[in-house]
């Protein structure tokens, strides 16, 4: 391939590539751009032949990236943002905004952080709107390249190891990360269940029949793994993607289910349920923030962190540091 000459390449190109990698369309790309689809085409056709790629191939209604593209993207994206930022850097006065964030978390995590946010963004920022999505994944980064959410909350460990691991290689990482809480998860059971009265051993937990919160649906989780590596199972009957769910289930039922332990007591029906330590250890569970450097909207993204450590804070007082921007 004919070596690139930076010299005389149309940054433009990048910015038609940034936007069509983020809507995977042409058609969209060219709405988002106000320009039309014939000029998004002639784009993607002179960038195709400048780094000697497709870059991207038809697929349904839309495209799907090469390989390529892929590698390319983050390091683009990012470039944009940084450039943007240089030329016109963001204020954000949370008197005055009149903005909505999308925040992607579960329930549980929703329960623990969102009242207290309520009350900031009332005294603080009237004008502020928040919508939360449901979390359906332990990796939030597609959702967020595809700005279908402003920020994750949640627990991660694979997507941030992968992006410390990219950061200590020297690679491109478009995402940045901060520590709002660690977590801690008990047993949950009903009272007077046959197994409430006894102290919880590893025999009697597996023998046990089990209720599973997964976001994905997968019937296997972090718990199932922690058994699988003592060559232990237990048997799941039903797996649901909510912790309150699971809650109000076990509540009436002789099933056993997993909990974060803060969250059992605003389930509001915490009198009809009792906690057991869990029989075996399992990694310690870090709540962080995920989300996507994003050049102006970046002093934007600092106060919706800031306040969600500060929601944080009101519940875990003792875990200051974590919530300390």
């Amino acid at each position: 391939m004919t070596p690139l000459n930076f010299r005389s390449l149309d940054l433009n190109l990048l910015r038609v590539f940034d936007e069509v990698m983020a809507e995977r369309s042409l058609t969209r790309a060219a709405h988002k751009l106000s320009i039309t689809q014939p000029a998004v085409s002639n784009a993607m056709r002179r960038l195709r032949d400048v780094v000697g790629d497709e870059l991207v191939v038809r697929s349904g209604q839309g495209v799907e990236p090469t390989p390529r593209a892929l590698a390319l993207w983050p390091p683009v994206r990012e470039a944009l943002a940084h450039l943007q930022e240089s030329l016109a850097p963001g204020h954000f006065d949370p008197a005055t905004a009149e903005s909505t964030f999308v925040l992607a978390m579960a329930d549980a995590t929703a329960a623990t952080l969102v009242p207290a946010l309520v009350e900031i963004i009332e005294r603080e920022a009237p004008g502020i709107s928040i919508r939360v999505l449901p979390l359906t994944t332990r990796d939030p980064r597609r959702l967020l390249e595809e700005e279908a959410a402003d920020m994750a909350v949640g627990y991660f460990p694979a997507a941030l190891a992968d992006l410390t691991a990219r950061a200590q290689s020297g690679g491109v990482v478009a995402f940045e990360s901060r520590r709002l809480y660690d977590g801690e998860y008990v047993c949950v059971m009903r009272q007077g269940h046959p197994l409430a009265d006894a102290p919880l051993t590893l025999d009697t937990y597996c023998a046990a029949r089990h209720m599973l919160v997964s976001f994905s649906g997968r019937p296997f989780g972090f718990i199932d793994e922690a058994l699988a590596s003592l060559g232990r199972e237990r048997k799941v009957v039903i797996t649901v993607n909510q912790f309150f769910t699971a809650g109000r289930v076990v509540s009436g039922s002789d099933l056993l289910t997993v909990l974060p332990r803060h969250f059992v007591p605003v389930t509001g029906i915490a009198d009809a349920l009792v906690q057991r330590a869990l029989p075996l250890d399992v990694p310690a569970v870090h709540v962080d923030a995920l989300w996507r450097r994003r050049g102006p909207q970046q002093a934007a993204m600092t106060w919706l962190l800031q306040a969600l450590a500060r929601s944080a804070r009101r519940t875990f007082p003792e875990q200051g540091l974590h919530g300390t921007p």
